[in-house]
C-alpha cells in the first residue's frame, strides 16, 4: 500500500512495476518491451540506484512522445558466426532486445568458451549492470558496452564528442550475489545530473562546462554544455574504446551520429551494444572450482581491510527494499502520476 511521507511516497516494488507497467502500456509501448523496460526501473528503485529507477518512466515516455522509439518492434536474432549473436532491435528499447538473444549468447558461450553478442538498432536509457548481473547469474563471466548521445567532451576538450559511455563487468560467485560492477566513463551518470537540476541543487564544478566551454556548477548549464570525463585522459581513452567496441565494430552509431539521428527531439541514445560472454569452464576445464577459489581469496583480502567491493552497497539497499519498499521523492512521483492514463 502507498505510504505518503512529507518528502517522498512508499511503495512497494510490486507497486513501482505495476505503475512502470502502466505509463508505458498507456504510452502505447507493447506489453512485451513494456514489460522489459519496466523490469529495469524496478531494478533501479530496488537497489538504491535513484537516477536508473522510476524516474527513467519519465525518460522512456518522452522519447516515445518524441517518435524516437519503435513502440512495437519485434528484435530479430541471427548468427553471424559460430560464437557471434546479432539481435536486431528494430528502433526498439534495448531490454527486450537483449532478453531475445541472451540465451542464444549464454549457450554459445558454453560451447565454445567465449562468445559475442551486438544488439544494433536499439534505444538506450538504462546502466547496464542487470545485464551482466543475469550474465553472471548464468555463471559466465559478462563485460558490457555502449555508447549514447554526444554529451561529455574529451580531456582537454570542452565540446561533447563521447557519450557518457558506461562499461559494466559481471563474476559468477558461488552461493552468493556476483561481483559487479559499472560506471560511466563520464565524471557521473548524466541522470544524476538530471537530478540535481530537478532539486534545484548545485553540481561540483568539475562535472562540467556551460555552453561557452567554462567550469560551472549549474546542472542545466552542464546539460546544455559538455559534461567531463572521470580521470582525466584516463576515462576519455576508455570512452573512446567504448565509441569504437559498441559503434563501428558492430556496425553501429557513435555517440555523435546518435545525436545527429535524434534531429533535436531530445530523446534517448539510439545505436549499439556489444557483450562478451566468457564461460570459465571452457578455459578451465575441470580445473575451474580451484581457480574459482583463488578468486574468492582475492575478494576476501579486499574485504578483510575494511574495503568495500563493488555492487555490495546495491545489494544491501535490495535487502531494504524486498522488505520495506522504496520512497519516491514527492514531485517526481506527482510528475510520474501525470502520466497514468485515466488519472
Amino acid at each position: 500500500m502507498t505510504d505518503a511521507q512529507a518528502d517522498g511516497v512508499r511503495l512497494t516494488l510490486d507497486e513501482i512495476r505495476t505503475l512502470a507497467r502502466r505509463v508505458l502500456l498507456g504510452a502505447c509501448l507493447s506489453r512485451a518491451h513494456a514489460e522489459a523496460v519496466a523490469e529495469t526501473m524496478v531494478a533501479g528503485e530496488r537497489d538504491g540506484c535513484a537516477s536508473h529507477g522510476i524516474y527513467r518512466l519519465l525518460v522512456a515516455a518522452n522519447s516515445i512522445a518524441k517518435g524516437v522509439v519503435a513502440v512495437d518492434a519485434e528484435p530479430v536474432v541471427s548468427e553471424p558466426a559460430r560464437a557471434l549473436v546479432r539481435v536486431d532491435g528494430g528502433g526498439g528499447f534495448a531490454q527486450l532486445a537483449f532478453a531475445r538473444g541472451r540465451q542464444r549468447l549464454a549457450e554459445k558461450a558454453r560451447a565454445y568458451g567465449i562468445a559475442a553478442m551486438a544488439l544494433n538498432n536499439v534505444v538506450h536509457f538504462a546502466a547496464l549492470w542487470p545485464e551482466v548481473e543475469a550474465l553472471a547469474e548464468d555463471g559466465l563471466v559478462a563485460f558490457a558496452v555502449t555508447p549514447s548521445h554526444a554529451w561529455v567532451a574529451p580531456a582537454g576538450g570542452t565540446e561533447p564528442v563521447f557519450g557518457t559511455n558506461p562499461i559494466a563487468f559481471g563474476w559468477p560467485r558461488s552461493g552468493r550475489e556476483p561481483f559487479v560492477f559499472d560506471f560511466a566513463t563520464s565524471a557521473v551518470a548524466r541522470g544524476e545530473i538530471e537530478l540535481h537540476r530537478r532539486a534545484g541543487k548545485a553540481v561540483p564544478d568539475d562535472w562540467g562546462y556551460d555552453a561557452e566551454g567554462q567550469p560551472t556548477t549549474d546542472a542545466a548549464a552542464v546539460l546544455n554544455g559538455a559534461m567531463r570525463t572521470f580521470g582525466g585522459h584516463k576515462g576519455s581513452a576508455l570512452a573512446a574504446m567504448v565509441e569504437l567496441l559498441a559503434g563501428p565494430l558492430i556496425g553501429d552509431m557513435t555517440s555523435r551520429e546518435s545525436l545527429e539521428a535524434d534531429a533535436a527531439r531530445g530523446g534517448s541514445p539510439i545505436g549499439g551494444e556489444l557483450i562478451i560472454a566468457i564461460d570459465p569452464a571452457g578455459f578451465l576445464g575441470d580445473a575451474v572450482t580451484e581457480h574459482l577459489a583463488r578468486a574468492e581469496a582475492m575478494f576476501a583480502a579486499i574485504e578483510g581491510q575494511g574495503a568495500r567491493l563493488p555492487s555490495q552497497r546495491r545489494y544491501a539497499a535490495r535487502a531494504r527494499s524486498l522488505t520495506e519498499g522504496v520512497v519516491i521523492p514527492a514531485a517526481l512521483y506527482r510528475d510520474i502520476m501525470a502520466l497514468v492514463p485515466g488519472e
